[in-house]
């Protein structure tokens, strides 16, 4: 789960990655997909702090699920909540 799939609207994927880069404080150009978080320096608080930011601007709510916890890289991570928003988009 290291890229995000090609299926996930890019438009989502950008806004994902504008949130990690800005809640998680990593200069955008680092956030390759298959950098590691930990390389990053994302620890599980900066996590909590993107889910926050990403919940209020999707206005969907995401579990730490143990797809969502396991995630080692910024692709594993951009694919597990561009997975939950899409879920929540098509259900209501």
């Amino acid at each position: 789960m290291d890229s995000a799939p090609a299926s996930l609207d890019s438009p989502i994927i950008e806004k994902l990655l504008a949130i990690i880069s800005k809640e998680g404080m990593v200069d955008r150009d680092k956030l390759a997909m298959d950098a590691s978080l930990d390389t990053l320096g994302v620890v599980s608080a900066d996590v909590v702090v993107i889910l926050l930011a990403i919940e209020e601007e999707f206005g969907v709510y995401i579990p730490v699920d143990s797809e969502l916890s396991d995630v080692k890289t910024v692709g594993g991570l951009v694919t597990a909540l561009a997975t939950h928003i899409a879920a929540k988009q098509t259900t209501t």
